[in-house]
């Protein structure tokens, strides 16, 4: 059907209209547009767990109680400011403090991941005494920390004046030759020392550095899933040994914690 200009009117294209106006698109418009839309909403979710979020599972008991072996958590990457640029000025980025539960590449092998507490950032002098913690003088109050090994470690435990045991990597031995002032660590810009809350089972600053700001990953946030699990399965070589998926199997729900799923991680203000 075809649409007449009225008289007087100036002079307008003919419009064809449809004779079916309810007409439904083709079955290959469909697809089209399942593809399309799917394929835009894949993208976005990749996208988006790529630099937004990051899946994380604790291998070590580094941080018990805080966080145990086999807790899976939601890493914020967005939490911290960027050094410099726009983003560092127009995005609700926080500083890295005192306190805070971080994600960071291993220095010694970027490719591996570890989570471990702030005890030290830039411009603090710190040391410890018998286990006891000093930030800038001050004796630290750290409720989070437990002590599970009874003997003794002079290194460990009266860092950095005790001398180095054979635990110590190179870059702890260079972090003790150019940072230690007066008996103390003093931390340069750019640079944090990271501990364990398990602080006697604690591989971390004291035995390979410190941790440099472009390592870090981003702040853990949330508890998702727990399993019991141990060390050398969440840690294999193949990614997920055969051992630990015939456990999840048959023990999914017995071995599962449950009262800690979505159970949420916090720093504490450490002063």
């Amino acid at each position: 059907m075809k649409r007449k200009n009225n008289k007087g009117d100036a002079a307008k294209p003919e419009v064809e209209v449809s004779e079916a106006p309810g007409a439904k698109p083709d079955f290959a418009e469909k697809v089209r547009s399942f593809v399309a839309e799917w394929t835009v909403t894949i993208l976005l979710l990749v996208f988006g767990t790529a630099l937004l979020l990051q899946a994380f599972v604790v291998p070590t008991s580094s941080m018990e109680d805080t966080v145990l072996v086999g807790d899976h958590m939601i890493v914020d990457k967005l939490a911290y400011s960027p050094h410099s640029g726009l983003g560092a000025a127009l995005l609700p980025y926080t500083p890295i403090k005192r306190g805070d539960i971080i994600v960071f590449k291993y220095p010694v092998n970027p490719k591996e991941n570890y989570v471990k507490r702030v005890v030290g950032v830039p411009g603090d002098r710190l040391h410890l005494v018998n286990r006891d913690l000093y930030i800038n003088g001050h004796k630290a109050v750290e409720p989070y920390v437990v002590h599970k090994i009874p003997y003794p470690n002079e290194y460990r435990d009266n860092f950095p004046l005790a001398p180095p045991d054979g635990l110590v990597m190179e870059r702890g031995m260079d972090m003790l030759q150019a940072n230690v002032q007066g008996g103390e660590l003093v931390v340069p810009q750019g640079y944090y020392f990271a501990m364990g809350d398990n602080r006697d089972n604690s591989l971390d600053s004291r035995y390979w550095g410190l941790v440099p700001q472009d390592n870090i990953v981003g702040k853990p946030t949330v508890i998702f899933w727990s399993y019991d699990a141990t060390t050398e399965e969440l840690t294999d070589p193949n990614f997920i040994s055969l051992d630990h998926l015939l456990d999840m199997t048959l023990n999914f729900f017995s071995k599962t914690r449950w009262r800690r799923t979505l159970m949420c991680i916090r720093g504490y203000p450490l002063k």
